[in-house]
């Protein structure tokens, strides 16, 4: 929250993997800092094509529909990751995953902490070579885990007061635009409220091709860089790899759709 505020942000969005753990500490810190924020979380979804990931923005810590259900996916997530673990094992990369564990701090565990002991161990050279050989999707080591429906997903988000966003589109695996507005149609029809498409890795001419698309179906063109730390050196806070500026109307306006005082 220093960062963001040093480098100007008006507002930060908090929204890991699966787990509610750090919101309440980070809010303390953007008040601190005089920043704007907005607690959620990040869900990955069923879908065949690629990856269909769910930004919940003004999810609370607490009870409640999708909150309840997280303990579920986070059951799901450290099975997976010991089936991950001794899957790699069996093909000659000797880690544990206690030292997976360790990498993740102790807090939601997942492929990059495994990425990251690879890759420490001498194993792989960085942690796009362990996805790209390893742990993305269709590689040896891939093990896939319990994953909401989209249309259930944004039903829970709602329930609970959120705001329901599909996050970075490019990663759905769909490639023709007939498919992309049935999809756009579907998820509407089921409340989704926003779609990412001022994303850290589209340019400017993407950035509005996407924008055009949400109006088009009802929804509000939302944005972040996907800021993970360490995990993606080259991805800046705020800014992403290009230049990245989202606007204070985005905010304003996802606010408006669920109904939030903002």
């Amino acid at each position: 929250m220093r960062r963001a505020a040093t480098q100007g942000l008006t507002t930060v969005a908090l929204t890991d993997h699966d787990t509610l753990e750090g919101l309440e500490e980070a809010k303390a810190s953007a008040d601190e800092f005089g920043v704007g924020f907005v607690p959620g979380v990040e869900l990955s979804l069923e879908w065949d094509k690629g990856g269909m990931h769910l930004i919940v923005l003004w999810l609370e810590p607490g009870p409640g529909p999708l909150q309840d259900r997280l303990a579920g996916l986070q059951s799901s997530r450290s099975d997976r990751n010991h089936r991950i673990v001794a899957r790699l094992n069996e093909m000659g990369m000797n880690i544990s995953i206690e030292e997976v564990e360790a990498e993740s701090g102790g807090g939601s565990t997942g492929r990059p902490h495994i990425a990251a002991v690879l890759v420490r161990k001498g194993h792989v050279a960085d942690a796009n070579t362990a996805f790209d050989e390893y742990l993305g999707f269709g590689r040896p080591a891939y093990i896939g885990r319990d994953r909401l429906a989209p249309e259930e997903a944004i039903d829970l988000a709602i329930r609970s007061g959120a705001v329901p966003v599909l996050a970075h589109p490019h990663t759905l695996g769909i490639d023709n635009r007939f498919e992309m507005a049935s999809l756009m149609e579907r998820l509407g029809d089921a409340g989704l409220m926003g779609i990412e498409c001022h994303y850290g890795t589209y340019d400017a001419d993407g950035r509005r091709g996407m924008a055009a698309m949400a109006r088009r179906f009802g929804l509000v063109p939302s944005g972040g860089s996907d800021y993970h730390g360490a995990y993606k050196p080259d991805v800046v806070l705020g800014t992403g790899r290009v230049g990245l500026e989202v606007p204070d109307s985005v905010v304003a306006e996802l606010g408006e759709a669920g109904g939030i005082r903002w």
